[in-house]
């Protein structure tokens, strides 16, 4: 392989991988609005605020951990009687 070749396989492989992060990341999102709107805790205004677990996995989302942080949002949404919303 040439270097040019090498480089522009390099270059696909970290474009591809910024993309995936970026859609978990937008999921993650996606995920805590929902959370907060069907599982979240009652707040005395009459909404919903996040629990302690919806935080706990917006904070994982938020230093890059979104796998893990996306697993604790789909679990408490499921928890409360749920289906977590389509990517």
């Amino acid at each position: 392989m040439t270097r040019f070749t090498v480089l522009i396989s390099l270059s696909a492989f970290l474009a591809s991988q910024t993309m995936a992060q970026s859609d978990d990341a937008a999921y993650c999102k996606k995920l805590a609005n929902y959370a907060t709107q069907y599982a979240g805790d009652s707040s005395f205004n009459g909404g919903n605020r996040p629990s302690f677990d919806i935080m706990d996995g917006v904070d994982k989302c938020d230093k890059g951990n979104t796998a893990a942080g996306i697993a604790a949002l789909e679990k408490k949404i499921r928890s409360k009687g749920f289906t977590p919303p389509s990517r």
